[in-house]
């Protein structure tokens, strides 16, 4: 018995993976009109990505059912008990973490995001899985929200917000990650600079491509 396969986590996800199937941005009049050069401009800009995410504001812009699996099975692996993850959504990925963490005997899972409809959503799912006690939801800019009163130690990050903050948020966060910390970066090559950064010995990391959108960090030390 776990908390990720059993309900009422389980069926509350297979409704939401529905429902983001059925809501894909890449089916949005918002994204229809832009070219794939302009897509990738918005996504990698430092500048734009409150706009352009302000106009997926309706959409789930979940991680995959595959990527959900992966964050639940690292986090169970290295005995997360504390969790910072960029870019809530409407939770699914918030979910399989904090469904870790149960399993782990508890912790904190400190999530932020900076639409507040969507933060009402995924408090609500996170509330029908029975795990809103181990999140602490941030709304607002994470430049902001995760920049102060984080735990000593970091054991997970989850990357999933504006691309083109990855490098900046890692910033935030990067004293505080144990040795042997693990940080995953959902499409993260929309962040070159990011990408750099954590495949740089040098700079205190081991990476690697992990199927199709993923980066798989560890902190060395």
């Amino acid at each position: 018995m776990n908390t990720l396969t059993t309900r009422p986590v389980a069926p509350l996800l297979e409704r939401l993976f529905a429902a983001a199937d059925e809501q894909s941005p890449r089916n949005s009049s918002e994204l229809s009109t832009l070219s794939q050069e302009d897509l990738s401009r918005l996504m990698r800009s430092k500048t734009d990505y409150l706009e352009f995410y302000g106009r997926l504001k309706d959409f789930p812009l979940a991680v995959s059912r595959e990527t959900g699996a992966l964050l639940y099975m690292l986090a169970r692996s290295c005995k997360a008990r504390t969790v910072v993850e960029f870019g809530t959504s409407f939770g699914i990925s918030t979910l399989h973490l904090a469904a870790a963490l149960r399993d782990n005997g508890g912790g904190l899972l400190i999530t932020s995001e900076f639409e507040s409809s969507k933060v009402a959503q995924a408090r609500d799912n996170l509330v029908a899985g029975g795990l809103l006690d181990l999140v602490e939801i941030r709304e607002g800019d994470a430049l902001k929200t995760l920049g102060q009163d984080l735990p000593d130690s970091i054991d997970l990050v989850l990357l999933d917000g504006a691309k083109a903050l990855y490098p900046e948020i890692l910033s935030l966060v990067e004293s505080r990650l144990r040795p042997g910390a693990l940080i995953i970066a959902d499409n993260a090559d929309y962040a070159p600079d990011y990408l750099a950064r954590v495949r740089s010995v040098e700079l205190g990391y081991l990476s690697i491509p992990f199927a199709d959108e993923v980066e798989l960090s560890m902190r060395l030390g």
